[in-house]
């Protein structure tokens, strides 16, 4: 049986490849694959799929501190824009696009593969269902009918994505397997009614798997790797993730030595839901620019995203700078090509730099001289979120027993 999955997903998906656990290792490895669209063949970046990541960050975040408010009871202290915010049919919103690091899981009995986007910026996961009829053409469609396992809970679902539209469906429970660990009676999202964001044209996984902590599930349910810690699938409650263009993996029950060096800078948990942690400090070419900030470490978000006073006095620091938003979008800024800064996010009392590579994301048009900064202004509320312009540059690890982020430098 496990000759033939290996053979349907070598068809399935070339560029990926299923690891079976071996016993000498204590921990698991799930090669990961990115898909990526944010420039051309020219370098010159995609402004509509950068104006896409802030408006999509926002109804994440919303989606999050709804979740929070209604499994805890209270708000989340970071949501300070409660009282005032729109509306969600009043937000000027675009298709979702972007960046997304992917790998197989299988589901159900018998298991049945698919690729899904890992994302530590939410807590739950959901697959397209064999009746789904919007936006869900080109995804393998999950068929509870067809598992032995599944059970179906009679609760249905409605989330809201970053193009302004919804994926609905309804709930079940099943066993989903992630590099051979079985998380049993795990609550599986079974949509309906794809978002536009969630087509195959801008979606290529088939479904999100979330990694953050249960309590900004909108299921209000465990996430599947805190099942697979309390159903002793795997003795270290920890997972580990390289982002990078070459040899990516997301590593289940521990983190891979041979990919780090050193020890990890631990970062606690300054607030369970989300992995947020404090952000000591933002500095540019040796100069500190913001100190005493927060956080939010997000697999799924392809820049990095502060407040607009901390981002502009970034950049006003950056001989050559200038604000982008009448040519990419609101929030963005250029730098020269030719000098992009040092940028480091100081955490525990280490500086990480990001690499030019991972700052410029490209000419701002052709012929340019200018290159679009990885560092965007998004007034989500008093946080920062940090995701791929940053966490290609280090070794991250995710560990849900002692509630920490820790990062360490890649070998």
């Amino acid at each position: 049986m496990r000759l033939a999955l290996l053979s349907l997903l070598a068809i399935l998906e070339p560029s990926l490849s299923y690891v079976v656990p071996s016993k000498t290792h204590v921990g698991v490895t799930i090669p990961l694959v990115k898909r990526t669209n944010l420039r051309d063949e020219r370098g010159v970046v995609y402004a509509q799929a950068l104006n896409s990541e802030l408006p999509k960050m926002e109804r994440k975040m919303q989606r999050g501190f709804s979740a929070f408010r209604k499994n805890t009871g209270v708000s989340h202290p970071s949501d300070i824009k409660r009282l005032f915010r729109r509306s969600p049919g009043a937000l000027p919103l675009t298709d979702d696009n972007g960046s997304l690091w992917q790998g197989f899981i299988e589901v159900g009995t018998p298991p049945v593969p698919f690729i899904v986007d890992f994302d530590t910026g939410s807590s739950d996961l959901f697959l397209p269902a064999t009746d789904c009829q919007i936006n869900c053409r080109g995804h393998r469609r999950y068929n509870a009918n067809a598992s032995t396992t599944a059970q179906d809970l009679g609760r249905n679902f409605s989330l809201a994505f970053g193009d302004g539209s919804t994926v609905r469906g309804e709930q079940f429970v099943d066993t989903v397997i992630i590099a051979g660990l079985n998380a049993t009676n795990q609550t599986v999202g079974a949509a309906t009614e794809y978002s536009t964001g969630f087509s195959a044209s801008q979606f290529s996984p088939d479904g999100l798997l979330g990694m953050a902590f249960p309590q900004i599930s909108a299921f209000n349910t465990t996430p599947v790797f805190h099942t697979l810690v309390t159903q002793n699938q795997t003795t270290i409650p920890e997972f580990g993730f390289k982002l990078t263009p070459e040899d990516s993996e997301l590593f289940v029950g521990g983190t891979n030595p041979n990919l780090f060096n050193g020890s990890f800078v631990q970062n606690p948990i300054t607030q369970v839901g989300f992995w947020q942690i404090a952000l000591d400090s933002v500095d540019v070419n040796g100069n500190t620019t913001s100190t005493n900030l927060s956080a939010i470490i997000d697999t799924g978000t392809t820049l990095v995203l502060g407040d607009t006073d901390s981002v502009v006095s970034l950049y006003s620091t950056i001989p050559g700078a200038q604000d982008a938003s009448n040519i990419v979008g609101p929030g963005f800024f250029t730098v020269p090509c030719d000098t992009i800064p040092n940028v480091t996010l100081t955490f525990g009392g280490k500086a990480f730099p990001i690499s030019a590579e991972s700052f410029n994301l490209g000419l701002v048009s052709q012929g340019s001289t200018d290159c679009v900064g990885g560092i965007a202004a998004a007034d989500l509320g008093n946080f920062w979120v940090v995701g791929d312009v940053f966490l290609q540059n280090v070794y991250t690890s995710f560990n849900v027993g002692n509630s920490t982020v820790g990062f360490a430098d890649l070998s």
